[in-house]
């Protein structure tokens, strides 16, 4: 089995760019009900992920800064809490696996660092779903053999 077999393209992933300001990451996470999104360099590179916590961290440590003036802040300028840890495209499942475990996603990265996609946790459980557990139609063609 191969990593890209589970990716979801760059393409089809939110994403912000590090010179996204925080009202900007606030509305995109708030339209898209995300918790979490993909942070990306100007040329491409993942820098890491922002979470409602980094977000709700951050404003609690400045009081100065509300949604009202969040327009003046700089994604850039908030601290990552958790390190979200990506994986090489050409990484072997073992990897994927395991930093699956502790993340809703596991954002892919090319051999440059650059972002190519995604690997949703619920992706790779639904994979393992379909191999453990017969499908109905599999069901009622062993009922009528019996």
């Amino acid at each position: 089995m191969n990593i890209a077999f589970f990716l979801l393209p760059k393409q089809e992933v939110v994403c912000l760019p590090e010179s996204a300001t925080l009202r900007q990451t606030l509305e995109r996470m708030e339209r898209h009900r995300y918790t979490a999104v993909p942070v990306l360099s100007e040329d491409g590179k993942y820098i890491g992920t922002v979470t409602e916590g980094d977000l709700l961290w951050f404003m609690k440590s400045r009081p100065d800064i509300g949604f009202e003036n969040a327009h003046r802040v700089n994604l850039s300028e908030v601290p990552f809490r958790v390190a979200i840890r990506p994986v090489q495209i050409e990484a072997n499942m073992e990897d994927l696996i395991s930093l699956a475990k502790t993340q809703n996603f596991v954002p892919v990265i090319d051999d440059m660092g650059r972002f190519i996609g995604i690997v949703r946790r619920s992706d790779i459980i639904d994979y393992c779903e379909r191999l453990l557990v017969p499908s109905s139609m599999d069901e009622k063609a062993v009922r009528r053999e019996a």
